[in-house]
């Protein structure tokens, strides 16, 4: 509905532009406009192949038969944005963008205006500065209506991925204040998501803010998270395995209802949602099947899984798989690169094996590639350090 909303506003805006000044130029500004639009929101195939749609029946409005050289036109801007525009890391993206179909436009038309006909030089410079000034003026309209455009499409582009990555967002400067245990697990987290998205071409700058993220939920009640408790001190002991457990799986529906409430993007709800699956709690179930009587039920597996969903994309399976990891070679008295990898490794076939990954079409060979990123980063992170000596082997040595 978006997508057809917009071409029919791009397509009506086009015929009052033409029949208030006889310009053309205007159907070239909304190709580029659309072109840049279908970018941000989809991928460059789909991109590409809907911007000539848009710019075939473009080249209708302004008479009942096709103008070809205003379609070539409209094309050529259409293109060159869909193939200049990655990804909008800055605020001069668009304007670059802009300025570069703006430039293939202007060369386009005054070259379709010699070829075709025989014209006065300056009428010629003329059209062609106005379809020009008209691509570049529509890199300029998707500046100002950006927030308008990832609220439409349900996105968030890099940009504002990157201003949510800010350490002085309310929801990270809380997270950073009640749980700073959390908040140091969910920056390497995103640190180690990222490199391992990166190695199998998928989106590192999303995984990392994902990451940021992922464990907000346990600002409510940091101190039942073993990454913040200080000293000997563990609040589970005083409960029973089943209320533990309902602790531990309440983090994540926590964490959505915060979302919601800071109005994070569901972009990044999702690797709230969907960072432990439905996979199970462990220990809590381990400590459940000790603790059983012969008076009770016997504890389900069932009773200890998180209620999922399972991730749906590659990214957030990605935190997925480094959320766990991390905090599992957190837990060795003994870190080592081998042990990192062991551990990486059968992490990832649990994973596999619990069906955790199905629905994100995640392939073997990339399973592969991201267990290698994250133990590398892993490895790097834990990596061995000398022996600081102590002010008593300070003074023997200089006295030597």
């Amino acid at each position: 509905m978006a997508l057809v909303s917009i071409f029919i506003i791009s397509l009506a805006a086009t015929k009052m532009g033409l029949l208030l000044t006889s310009n053309t130029s205007w159907a070239t500004g909304s190709a580029v406009t659309i072109a840049v639009v279908l970018m941000i929101a989809y991928d460059q195939r789909f991109a590409i192949g809907m911007s000539i749609f848009y710019c075939v029946l473009a080249s209708f409005v302004p008479s009942t038969e096709t103008d070809i050289n205003l379609l070539l036109t409209m094309m050529t801007g259409a293109v060159v944005c869909c193939y200049s525009l990655k990804e909008i890391r800055t605020r001069m993206k668009l304007l670059e963008v802009g300025a570069i179909a703006a430039a293939a436009v202007f060369v386009m038309a005054m070259a379709l205006s010699f070829w075709s006909k025989k014209p006065q030089t300056a009428k010629v410079f003329y059209d062609a500065g106005w379809n020009a000034a008209a691509a570049f003026i529509g890199g300029l309209l998707i500046q100002s209506f950006l927030p308008l455009i990832e609220k439409t499409f349900r996105i968030a582009t890099s940009m504002t991925l990157l201003d949510y990555s800010d350490a002085n967002t309310p929801l990270l400067k809380r997270l950073a204040m009640e749980a700073p245990g959390t908040y140091s697990h969910s920056l390497l987290v995103g640190s180690v998501a990222e490199a391992a998205a990166d190695s199998i071409g998928r989106n590192g700058l999303l995984c990392r803010v994902g990451a940021y993220y992922h464990d907000i939920g346990k600002i409510n009640k940091p101190e039942y998270f073993i990454e913040n408790e200080i000293g000997p001190t563990n609040r589970h002991k005083e409960l029973s395995p089943m209320m533990s457990q309902l602790i531990i799986i309440g983090h994540v529906k926590d964490g959505i209802e915060m979302a919601k409430e800071y109005g994070l993007p569901a972009v990044l709800r999702q690797f709230i949602e969907t960072h432990h699956g439905t996979a199970l709690v462990e220990y809590f179930y381990h400590e459940a099947k000790k603790k059983y009587d012969e008076d009770l039920h016997e504890p389900l597996e069932s009773e200890f899984r998180h209620v999922g969903p399972k991730p749906w994309t590659k990214e957030a399976a990605i935190v997925m798989l480094a959320d766990s990891v991390e905090g599992a070679v957190r837990s060795l008295s003994e870190i080592t690169p081998p042990r990192i990898e062991t551990i990486v490794h059968n992490m990832a076939m649990k994973r596999l094996q619990d069906g955790q990954f199905d629905e994100c079409d995640l392939s073997l060979k990339e399973l592969s590639q991201i267990e290698a990123s994250i133990s590398k980063t892993l490895a790097a992170h834990y990596h061995g350090r000398i022996a600081y000596p102590t002010p008593l082997d300070t003074a023997a040595a200089e006295q030597n």
